[in-house]
């Protein structure tokens, strides 16, 4: 695996001119939703009618295969100012099932990188999931599963809504666990919903507090659309997720994209406000120098020129698949976003 990482020399503090510069793995690690990444072939236990040759979007073959392509180039480029192989993790959302994923990974511009999947078909009415994406010569995935997560309509009748994803593997022989989650909408009112969120903060919170109890150290990943801001409570509050690294409390988290939000920069816009709902969050363990193995550089929101709205209305928007129900050509209505970890390389 070794042979396989980007080393990347740099200095972090500033040395004497006798020095050498420390030399680092690199890796990014990731999350993008892929916007009704749907297939084109009606399934008959889910709500999926719209996104069909014969349904309100027009969904034909030649728009599967442009936006197939659209999420690849989007995905190729993610991560390769550093790390030539770009992402080596990826978290993906609103993907129809485990064939798209299949689909998505054989595009030309990311088929060499071999990006294996991690799926579950989870029970939400319209059959989007969560899923992940990694590249076997970074990450060796040791077990998975899907966690359910449960809505409940007005009338209190309980709904299955997007399962949470839990992977466990090995990074360059480091323990690391992903949880990945597309948290329930804001649809009804970001008040009235806040409850349903704040559950499904609650739940990775636990599994990463499951995780962390049987190893103090363990390093962990929440990521994922949250529908809601590094600010919002159940970041803040459930997962107490800290702005800055040196107030990561023991087996807590760091959000690395609470200051992107503070400076006004977003993953998705709605009217002329911008919102941070993707984001990579961290647990202490890998902003913690002291443990060694793969520590936090740098946290990205992937927003290249050509993922924008460059005309119209909502110019300056993300570049969306869909105006409504017509096809615009676009990629996402989010940004992805990604982080750097870095490993330094031991002296001989």
């Amino acid at each position: 695996m070794k042979n396989h990482l980007f080393v990347l020399a740099f200095i972090l503090l500033p040395l004497a001119a006798f020095s050498q510069p420390k030399q680092y793995k690199i890796a990014a690690i990731g999350f993008y939703n892929l916007e009704n990444l749907f297939d084109t072939i009606n399934n008959p236990l889910t709500n999926d009618e719209d996104f069909l040759p014969t349904g309100s979007y027009s969904y034909t073959t030649a728009v599967y295969v442009e936006k197939q392509a659209n999420m690849a180039r989007v995905i190729a480029d993610m991560g390769t100012e550093l790390s030539p192989d770009g992402v080596a993790i990826l978290g993906v959302a609103e993907v129809e099932n485990r064939k798209v994923l299949e689909d998505l990974v054989a595009q030309p511009t990311i088929k060499d990188r071999k990006y294996q999947i991690v799926h579950y078909d989870s029970p939400d009415p319209r059959g989007i999931d969560v899923g992940l994406l990694y590249q076997a010569k970074y990450y060796t995935v040791t077990g998975s599963k899907a966690i359910p997560m449960v809505a409940y309509e007005e009338g209190g009748e309980a709904r299955g809504t997007r399962d949470i994803l839990l992977v466990s593997g090995i990074m360059d022989g480091d323990p690391l666990h992903v949880i990945v989650g597309h948290w329930p909408s804001r649809r009804g009112g970001e008040a009235a919903t806040r409850p349903l969120r704040n559950a499904a903060a609650l739940i990775c919170k636990n599994v990463a507090d499951s995780i962390t109890l049987a190893d103090p150290n363990a390093r962990v990943i929440i990521m994922g659309d949250l529908n809601d801001d590094p600010v919002s409570p159940s970041v803040r509050q459930v997962l107490n997720a800290k702005a800055k690294k040196e107030d990561t409390p023991d087996r807590g988290f760091f959000n690395p994209f609470y200051d992107f939000y503070k400076k006004g920069i977003g993953t998705l816009a709605y009217q002329d406000s911008w919102n941070l709902f993707d984001q990579v969050i961290l647990s202490q363990s890998l902003v913690n120098p002291k443990l060694g193995g793969y520590q936090y550089y740098q946290a990205r929101v992937f927003n290249a020129p050509y993922l924008y709205q460059q005309t119209g209305h909502f110019k300056g928007y993300p570049h969306r698949t869909f105006s409504g129900s017509t096809y615009i050509g676009g990629y996402s209505d989010h940004f992805p976003t990604f982080v750097y970890l870095v490993k330094e390389i031991s002296g001989k």
